[in-house]
């Protein structure tokens, strides 16, 4: 039945409950803490998961992380002395006993009672090594740790819709077999050289994709498994995005998904992606996660599941996003917020396959690469742009599977728990993405991606459209003199006047306009 009460449950649930978050000064981690020191002020302490540096302890890592953008409206709204509730511990999901001191391990054991799981390694490339270790038996050593908590009422733990790739068309909120036992690939890799486990990945993998869907699939298990002495749930998000609407539209810290591609092409190095304008993409905004994450806290607290609910924040069967709704308006994004920094006059442009892509590379990637370089070595600076593109050309290649399938990822428990809560806490714990409008959503994505990730302030926003409209004209005469010179070489060549070869330049701009 759905709750219409102007009260909020979630607001009480977290009262005075003192929470553990792992993955603290990632993505979601921070965007959680923010969240539940402005929604939720009457919170206990909240413990954060740090690994220390070389050059800084965590508390230092701490101060540093709460300077960031993210938290200024928080910092309003409550003072700075709302951080005084924000606790580091020193820590490592990859290490045994989460690289805790007894100390450390006693105070969470006697006062923490919600735990929230979001530390992993994303790496695509990454070896089943460290995706064992992290995202395996971090969350084997987390869900350990929960088992000492004396007075835990929830585990959170966030996977990742992804994980169930190796399977086609419509994914359910279930727990999915897996491939391996846990407990025998843990064993294998504490056993085998290096050499010997890369040999044995592929057959340990079965049809999964990388090391990464493999390693947190088998961690979903250990999470389920410990249920009747772990109340918990799992919160698969899909690919996580900018905010939405707070606590500052289109903030992100993220370069995954569409974010890292703006970033991109707004400072003109990227000006081609491999993308299939009418597949289904799944992407989902930041704020609409960490509500998931907060009210699936809250249900599991308040009703003790007999077995854990796996929760899908997705959009794909709710609000799907194709790259035909957007891509016509990108090119206009660039240049509504262009960047002070860029090196080129920036343009972007789909492709449907990653053939054309890397053909497509070789002339408006590479080669301008190999010459701007070779200019800034002579300069005495440092050469980056033909590294840079070989990367994005092997990440793509990488995430080949990802661009070209779709999933539908089927979200009815995430559409109940949103039934399930109070009118307020509809409001401040939003689970319902039908609302979002793609257009206007990207629009607030190209302003976050100027400002936070190519860290350029609104101020600056006059003199880069100058900036812009000079790069424009630079672009417009390189590409007069380079079709010039090709229609001059190829008179030249067939040995005929200009007026009779200038078919070469159709021919070649036609060429062009396909890569």
């Amino acid at each position: 039945m759905e709750n219409i009460d102007n009260s909020s449950p979630i607001q009480e649930f977290f009262r005075g409950k003192n929470i553990f978050v792992t993955g603290a000064t990632g993505f979601l981690g921070m965007t959680l803490i923010e969240k539940l020191l402005r929604a939720c002020p009457d919170v206990g302490t909240i413990y954060v998961l740090v690994r220390p540096k070389k050059d800084k302890d965590v508390s230092a890592r701490l101060e540093e992380l709460t300077k960031n953008a993210l938290y200024e409206k928080l910092r309003e709204l409550r003072g700075a002395d709302i951080f005084q509730k924000v606790v580091a511990v020193a820590g490592d999901v990859g290490e045994d006993n989460l690289g805790l001191t007894p100390a450390d391990r006693r105070i969470l054991t006697e006062n923490v009672n919600v735990v929230f799981h979001s530390a992993a390694t994303l790496d695509f490339e990454a070896t089943l090594r460290p995706g064992v270790s992290i995202n395996l038996l971090g969350t084997r050593r987390v869900v350990q740790l929960c088992k000492e908590i004396s007075h835990l009422e929830a585990l959170v733990h966030v996977s990742s819709a992804y994980v169930n790739s190796n399977r086609k068309g419509e994914i359910e909120e279930i727990l999915y077999p897996v491939p391996e036992d846990a407990s025998k690939v843990i064993d294998l890799t504490a056993s085998l050289s290096d050499e010997a486990l890369n040999d044995l990945t592929p057959q340990l993998l079965h049809d999964h994709i990388n090391t990464y869907t493999f390693t947190k699939a088998l961690a979903e298990h250990e999470v389920a498994n410990a249920i009747s002495q772990v109340p918990s749930a799992i919160v698969r998000p899909s690919v996580i995005t900018c905010a939405w609407k707070e606590p500052i539209p289109g903030w992100t810290v993220s370069k995954n998904g569409p974010t890292g591609f703006l970033m991109g092409a707004a400072k003109g190095i990227v000006r081609r992606l491999p993308l299939d304008k009418d597949v289904i993409y799944d992407y989902i905004p930041v704020d609409i996660v960490i509500n998931e994450l907060i009210a699936a806290a809250w249900h599991v607290g308040t009703t003790r599941p007999q077995t854990t609910p796996v929760y899908h924040c997705t959009t794909s069967t709710t609000n799907p996003f194709q790259w035909s709704k957007v891509g016509n308006r990108i090119n206009g994004l660039l240049h509504k917020y262009p960047l002070k920094s860029a090196v080129w006059y920036p343009t972007l442009k789909l492709l449907p396959s990653l053939l054309l892509f890397r053909i497509s590379a070789i002339f408006l990637h590479f080669i301008p690469a190999y010459i701007l370089d070779t200019i800034i070595k002579v300069a005495g600076g440092k050469p980056i742009l033909v590294r840079l593109h070989t990367n994005v050309g092997n990440s793509l290649g990488r995430l080949a599977p990802f661009i070209f399938n779709e999933w539908l990822f089927q979200n009815n428990q995430t559409k109940e728990l949103q039934k399930r809560l109070s009118g307020k806490d509809k409001e401040m714990f939003n689970l319902d993405i039908s609302q979002l409008d793609w257009v206007t959503y990207f629009d607030s994505m190209a302003q976050g991606v100027r400002i936070y990730l190519n860290n350029e302030h609104p101020r600056t926003l006059q003199a880069a459209r100058r900036k812009n409209y000079i790069l424009m004209v630079v672009n417009l005469l390189t590409q007069a003199l380079v079709f010039g010179l090709i229609w001059w070489s190829g008179s030249l060549a067939l040995g005929t006047t200009l007026s009779k070869s200038s078919w070469i330049v159709v021919i070649s701009y036609t060429l062009f306009c396909c890569l």
